[in-house]
């Protein structure tokens, strides 16, 4: 169990681990413009599958591609953020839950489809940008999960945080106040 996730996501990690993966793009034929060495849908299946077990979680970041290929995914659970590809409720009744935008799921992770700027005090996981972007950008922690960013292989939420990604990550709360800290000692000097 990731216990540092908010209440509401604790049950993805009941019984199995939390895996994450963006833009699969299942037979999109626009790939190989955007990358010439983009995988078939049965490769990913393949790679996907080799790491994600029955009883764990999958959640894609958006812009699944070809619908007929998510029931092959073997998680217990799939989730969605939807991507800029994806059509409102083309995907409704294939995964457990879906998200029209980005997502906390605790203090310091937020999940989006495209990369979101400017917080310092949260870890952005994403997908959208098909480039190796920076990890840090604008102040912001970010891990880009596009699949061929990543050699099209999830990453397990549970054994990044273990690892300690965001131990250099300041809290919101510690953040908020060493402004007001700051703020103070201007005004009195």
């Amino acid at each position: 169990m990731i216990t540092t996730l908010y209440e509401p996501f604790r049950h993805w990690s009941e019984g199995g681990s939390v895996y994450i993966l963006s833009d699969l793009h299942f037979s999109d034929s626009d790939c190989k413009l955007m990358d010439p060495n983009w995988i078939t849908p049965e490769e990913q299946l393949d790679i996907i599958n080799g790491m994600v077990g029955k009883g764990d979680t999958f959640v894609c970041l958006g812009d699944v591609g070809d619908p007929k290929y998510v029931p092959m995914i073997k998680a217990r659970k799939k989730i969605l953020l939807l991507g800029n590809h994806d059509a409102r409720g083309a995907y409704k009744d294939l995964f457990s839950e879906v998200y029209a935008g980005p997502l906390f799921i605790s203090d310091k992770i937020l999940l989006s489809h495209e990369p979101v700027y400017g917080l310092s005090w949260c870890l952005n996981i994403h997908g959208h940008d098909h480039n190796n972007m920076e990890a840090y950008k604008d102040g912001c922690k970010h891990i880009n999960l596009a699949a061929n960013v990543c050699g099209y292989t999830p990453t397990n939420l549970g054994k990044i945080i273990k690892d300690g990604i965001l131990s250099d990550i300041e809290s919101i709360h510690r953040v908020t106040i060493d402004r007001a800290v700051e703020r103070k000692m201007k005004r009195n000097e």
